[in-house]
Order: structure tokens, then sequence, then C-alpha cells
């Protein structure tokens, strides 16, 4: 089994059947070879930028865990391994949370899928599916 950690919109994409989620990652995340996790920091990044009032972000992230847990992600909690792994990461992205999701991809032995542009020029463990 290989393991897939999802970025936030992937997560959420899913979650709403979103029309923004390409076959292409649908086809990895349906594929039973693949081991889903989420990250405790998704959900994190839900609260706060529904917070903030973005309107990308209204998804409620107690109904997102719940669905996702039911459908058989595994949660990834952040760990200070993770955030020691932050250092490494070349400044190719601003957002805190995209860094510690590449982190914890890195550290864990996951590939992280996203569809954000400036995610996926980092080397490494990042697949880009936009």
């Amino acid at each position: 089994m290989s393991l897939l950690l999802l970025d936030t919109h992937l997560l959420l994409w899913a979650a709403l059947d979103d029309a923004r989620l390409t076959p292409g990652a649908r086809a990895l995340i349906e594929d039973p070879a693949h081991d889903l996790l989420f990250s405790a920091a998704s959900i994190w990044e839900v609260v706060v930028k529904a917070g903030l009032g973005r309107t990308d972000f209204t998804l409620d992230a107690r109904v997102l865990r719940g669905g996702l847990m039911a459908a058989g992600y595994r949660e990834l909690p952040i760990t200070a391994e993770h955030a020691v792994a932050l250092m490494r990461l070349p400044p190719l992205h601003r957002d805190p949370f995209g860094r510690i999701l590449l982190a914890q991809a890195e550290t864990e032995g996951a590939t992280l899928l996203t569809a954000d542009r400036a995610l996926g020029q980092y080397p490494g463990p990042v697949r880009l599916v936009a």
C-alpha cells in the first residue's frame, strides 16, 4: 500500500463531490492500493479560514472530519518531528498549512496530493493533480 496525504482543497472537493476534483485525482483517491491520510492541519485550516469568512471553506470541520473517518481515511496528527522537517523546505510556498502538509508527507513516507501549483513546485513526495 502506498500512503497518500491529501491537501485541504482536495479533501474538501472529494467530500463535496466537487467538479474541481480532476478525474486523475479521483482515480488516485478511489484506488484501493492507496492508504488515504488527512492531516490535523487540514481540519485546522478549515476552521481558521472559515472563521475568516473564506467562501471556499464553508464545510463544517466536524462534518468533514467525521466523513473522512467514515470513508476510511486515517488522521495524521502534527508532531514536533513534522515541525522540525519544515527547516528542510526551501521557501517556495508561503502558506504554512501547505508547508506542514509537505513536511508531514516527507516525514511519514507519504505522497502529498495537491492542486496547488506553488506547492507542486517542491521536490520530493508531492504530486500535482490540477
